[in-house]
């Protein structure tokens, strides 16, 4: 009896949890349907998603197994061509391609189908990085995948590639997020879904990762985390378990790179720099290595703030005749710079630390049984 109660008990926070993401994808719903769209809240929402799904991506690997990779731009560069590549239309390519006599590839897939392709073209670039690569260690498997990341950059933009990746020229004229809008016959919005759509994708995905950490492969990521030796003496194959977080990881980067091309609506090789990387692996340690909640919120957090809150601080403000000092373009990037400084600074484990969205109930729920 006690242990069904406890079982019970242990569900509470699982299901408020459960009730708090519901109410707040429902919110975002609303929202989406009654403020303008041209709101710089959808921005950060649309955005905030995107990083939130790269973001846990790098944690399954830098925070549960214990791998510290930085190639993360460089997975999401080859998700976000592949997706691009299979759903340009047929009859943009001509446009598109114009350099290279329509490109090489004849035919289209629909959108779910080519985010799947997305992410398994990265997972299969970084299954045949990751047998060289994942015999390497700490800071020299950091510096080896951010190698890749930029090898992968510049190859992207080799005119030799050009029938299939256009060369150094941008890919555009592919679905975006707008597309998922629901349009009368006369071709008014009726209901809007371009905000609802990335939230439904980086959910989906996210909880994919959650029960993969929750699961018995998840419990082998955590043990070659904590000890490689005492893993490997357990009968853990760490070569194995390794090339599978890396792949997984990078299969989950992919999307989020897909993401990214239909938020900017254009992919271009050259905007995926190691600047990307840094900013996710920022959002890691903010939100706390080893806490998918905290990726997820420290996602939003920064993209509000780089995008959006801070925004003022890079115009000239005038109070009255005084003219305010200081506020000039890119004096928002040296006040972001210092707010993070005071967070690594106070919060040495990230805002979350290790613990989850349910956590959070628990310590109430404990409180209310007493």
């Amino acid at each position: 009896m006690k242990e069904f109660a406890s079982d019970k008990k242990s569900r509470v926070p699982a299901f408020l949890s459960f009730v708090v993401i519901a109410l707040f994808y429902l919110a975002v719903f609303i929202a989406e349907q009654h403020l303008p769209a041209t709101s710089m809240l959808f921005t950060v929402l649309k955005k905030g998603a995107t990083y939130a799904l790269v973001a846990v991506s790098m944690n399954l690997l830098n925070g549960f197994t214990g791998i510290f990779s930085l190639g993360q731009a460089g997975f999401m560069l080859i998700g976000a061509y592949t997706y691009a590549i299979f759903t340009i239309p047929l009859e943009q390519r001509e446009s598109v391609y114009q350099y290279f006599q329509g490109g090489a590839v004849h035919f289209t897939v629909p959108v779910p189908v080519a985010l799947i392709f997305a992410g398994l073209a990265a997972a299969f670039f970084a299954f045949l990085i990751g047998l060289p690569v994942l015999r390497l260690k700490s800071d020299y498997l950091a510096i080896a995948t951010l190698g890749f990341a930029e090898i992968i950059r510049a190859i992207f933009q080799w005119n030799q590639l050009g029938p299939i990746t256009n060369g150094s020229n941008m890919l555009r004229m592919f679905p975006n997020f707008n597309d998922f809008n629901i349009r009368n016959a006369s071709g008014e919005v009726t209901v809007y879904l371009s905000t609802t759509i990335p939230f439904i994708i980086a959910g989906v995905c996210i909880a994919l990762i959650v029960l993969l950490i929750h699961s018995g492969y998840g419990r082998a990521f955590k043990a070659i985390r904590d000890d490689e030796i005492a893993a490997e003496a357990m009968g853990i194959n760490l070569a194995h378990h390794k090339q599978l977080a890396f792949s997984i990881s990078s299969f989950f980067a992919g999307v989020g790179g897909a993401m990214l091309a239909m938020y900017q609506t254009t992919v271009q090789a050259k905007s995926f720099t190691s600047a990307m990387t840094y900013e996710i692996l920022l959002i890691v340690v903010i939100g706390g290595v080893g806490s998918v909640t905290g990726s997820v919120f420290s996602s939003f957090l920064f993209v509000a703030c780089s995008e959006w809150w801070l925004r003022f601080l890079d115009e000239k403000q005038m109070i009255g005749t005084f003219e305010v000092p200081l506020l000039r373009n890119g004096f928002r990037l040296v006040i972001f710079s210092l707010i993070i400084m005071i967070v690594v600074l106070f919060f040495r484990r990230g805002i979350m630390g290790t613990k989850e969205l349910p956590d959070l109930f628990r310590r109430k729920t404990k409180e209310g049984i007493k």
